[in-house]
């Protein structure tokens, strides 16, 4: 009963660490002006993407102190997402 539970987190947290990174993408290519955001798609999906991401990115940015305008929140939540993939496919496997 517990490996499809598990199976669908661990998805939802794969998921979740590809928006992240679209998201840093998407911030990194309209900061170096390769794309506008006045392109309607581009807004959407930058603003989907804010959404998704920005509440669970919020804690950590509070957390973590600035290094010169470079925002590693993102990295330190991909990484934590993969210590709990990793603890719920260590629990499940055992």
């Amino acid at each position: 009963m517990i490996f499809p539970v598990a199976n669908l987190l661990i998805t939802i947290i794969q998921i979740f660490v590809w928006l992240l990174i679209a998201n840093a993408i998407l911030s990194w290519l309209v900061a170096f002006n390769v794309i506008n955001t006045r392109n309607q798609f581009i807004a959407t999906v930058g603003e989907f993407l804010y959404k998704i991401t920005e509440p669970v990115l919020r804690p950590i940015r509070n957390i973590v102190p600035s290094f010169g305008g470079i925002d590693i929140s993102p990295i330190i939540l991909i990484l934590l997402l993969f210590f709990v993939q990793n603890l719920i496919a260590a629990y499940v496997h055992f």
